[in-house]
């Protein structure tokens, strides 16, 4: 049963009986009260273990007046960026301003300031003096260290010291956030918090550093010679575990502590939390409707986390490398619910996670597991003591595909390839009751030294993975195709490598929507190879592709079928030696798309016969 949404004003936390607040959340995306948003779900967190929350969405960060808008809260403020960093929600990777923001009401743009979570600490700081400032979310997490700023092009300083906020909570944060505000509120201080996992805070000039702890590249190091950020991203991936070294990194005269991170939530954990009475709504005080929130409205998260590490997702450096999953009641008991509403469509637009299929996948062996310092369970081969077995995944579906109301459900979140190849019958089940028409897939490339930079897949394993689907999906008597989402001028990768991609493109019979331009975002393998030059695991030499030219020249090699790209894709390939990818391309009838998609690059199959139906 839904509870109204927390208070966004003084009025609305009077009428619930509170004379004041104890904890003010602020969040740079409109308050929806989903669990899919991570201000929503901490906030709700807190509020079932009796804390008095309101939230500010989105206030005026022109002055600190909007900042006052719920009152001194009497023991924090906690403060997020939203849910996608605001220089990604405002700039594309060509640095380019976008027009629209969907997670802002009516999806207006310029909601936020650039780098939303230090402006937001700034101005709770002037709002009311001595309140402790809390800053997290994924904005903070992926920027707790002296990381590379792709849109300013230099290495900026840790976000906890731009801020000048007290604390920094990474990761996920509710237990963090939790033990926080229980801290404050039998009056312990900031300062009792120091070293707890999953933090960090800033040292005085004259305060002891940590026993055994690890020295990293200083900021200052950074700045004047980036191609030390790949010794700094090396030393904090061989710590990145709950068991590893506190890591240190000066900034001028104070020294940031980095307290390695808490361990993963617990399946308890995570069916209480997403049990709580959420509206799955935006806040009616909103003036219009919140794009983002279409999209995951009628879906279901059934784990976070992701072992996949793969060098270009920063999604393990906040969810985490472990994947944790909530039991199967608890997802069923979920998906009742949102069958239960009147405006319930009877689809379910989603069931999943980071990958669906890691749904109930881990290790064997929880003592290896503990002391197991690989990055990736899956590169450069899948790790024996994975266990693999999609058949708690399956059982899922089998289960959630039959309840009352519920005529289907899909998995839109995108599937491991290599995992589902070793389950037949788990993508027989896949392509005959869950796939809507297309299979979102992530090969990235299909050549050797692309992949091996991004620690992705081996060659050749999208063209496997399509004969078995394409089978599977004519077995099943239903015309579905995949989209393979692709990147371009990721490090390692050359113009002679896209004409291949583009090759092997045209052999399987797809032609590329989805091409996005590598972003450095903070805190990547791939950023780190992108500014030094060095893969930081290896320590071995990776060509980085810098300059627009260069980008633009690879998309246009493997979009060369596009309008706006053919005159220079079809000239690169040429001089490149592949001119009959546009020989064989010519022949094929360019795909009409669904009007709804026009624009975003997806194709559209074949219009179904009356029978197929």
């Amino acid at each position: 049963m839904a509870s109204p949404p927390l208070p966004t004003t003084l009025a609305e936390a009077h009428k619930r009986g509170w004379d004041e607040l104890d904890i003010v959340l602020v969040s740079g995306d409109a308050y929806v009260d989903h669990p899919a948003f991570g201000i929503a779900l901490l906030a709700r967190v807190l509020e079932a273990t009796g804390f008095r929350v309101g939230v500010l969405s989105q206030p005026n960060w022109r002055s600190a007046e909007p900042f006052r808008a719920l009152g001194r809260p009497r023991l924090l403020f906690g403060i997020g960026a939203g849910n996608v960093d605001s220089m990604l929600a405002h700039y594309t990777p060509r640095r380019r301003k976008r027009h629209d923001d969907p997670f802002s009401p009516g999806g207006q743009a310029g909601q936020r300031p650039d780098r939303a979570t230090a402006v937001y600490a700034q101005r709770c700081r002037e709002a009311y003096k001595g309140v402790p400032v809390v800053i997290g979310g994924i904005e903070a997490s992926l920027r707790r260290l002296a990381h590379w700023d792709h849109w300013s092009r230099t290495i900026r300083p840790s976000m906890l010291a731009s801020s000048k906020a007290d604390l920094l909570v990474y990761g996920m944060g509710e237990r963090a956030l939790l033990d926080v505000a229980r801290c404050l509120d039998e009056g312990g201080t900031i300062k009792d918090l120091r070293g707890r996992p999953g933090t960090c805070h800033l040292l005085g000039k004259h305060d002891v550093p940590p026993a055994g702890a690890k020295q990293l590249p200083s900021y200052e190091e950074l700045r004047d010679r980036p191609r030390q950020l790949a010794e700094a991203t090396r030393g904090q991936a061989h710590q990145d575990h709950p068991g590893g070294l506190p890591l240190l990194q000066r900034h001028g005269d104070r020294t940031l502590v980095h307290a390695p991170p808490e361990p993963p939530a617990t399946t308890e954990d995570m069916d209480r939390w997403y049990a709580l009475p959420f509206t799955r709504k935006e806040h009616p005080g909103l003036r219009g409707k919140v794009p983002a929130l279409e999209t995951v409205r009628w879906s279901v998260t059934t784990h976070r986390g992701c072992f996949g590490g793969c060098s270009f997702c920063s999604l393990a450096e906040h969810q985490g490398r472990h994947v944790v999953c909530r039991s199967q009641g608890s997802i069923l008991a979920e998906l009742r619910r949102l069958s239960e509403e009147r405006s319930f469509p009877g689809t379910i637009s989603d069931v999943g996670g980071p990958s669906a299929d890691m749904y109930g996948l881990g290790c064997n062996d929880d003592e290896r597991e503990a002391a197991c310092r690989r990055r990736s369970c899956l590169h450069p081969r899948i790790c024996p003591h994975l266990l693999t077995d999609h058949r708690p995944w399956v059982g899922l579906l089998r289960a959630a595909r039959v309840l009352p109301r519920v005529r289907h459900v899909r998995v839109s979140s995108g599937v491991r390839m290599d995992l589902l190849l070793r389950h037949p019958e788990a993508l027989e089940e896949l392509a005959r009751h869950h796939v809507g028409g297309q299979l979102k897939v992530a090969p990235e490339h299909d050549r050797s030294n692309p992949l091996a930079a991004m620690r992705k897949y081996p060659p050749g394993i999208l063209g496997h993975f399509k004969r078995s689907f394409d089978e599977a999906s004519r077995r099943a008597d239903k015309r579905q195709f995949l989209v393979p989402y692709l990147i371009c001028g990721h490090p390692g990768t050359t113009a002679e490598d896209m004409a291949h991609l583009a090759q092997e493109m045209e052999r399987l019979g797809f032609r590329p929507r989805q091409v996005q331009d590598f972003t450095p975002t903070p805190m990547t393998l791939s950023t780190a190879q992108h500014v030094s030059g060095i893969d930081p695991l290896t320590r071995k030499e990776v060509a980085p592709v810098r300059g627009d030219k260069a980008r633009d020249e690879q998309r246009a090699i493997v979009q060369w079928f596009l309008p706006q790209y053919s005159k220079q894709g079809e000239g690169a390939l040429r001089n490149l030696g592949f001119g009959d990818v546009i020989r064989g391309q010519r022949r094929r009838p360019e795909p009409r798309e669904r009007s709804h998609d026009r624009g975003r690059g997806r194709e559209r199959p074949p219009r179904r016969r009356k029978r197929d139906r």
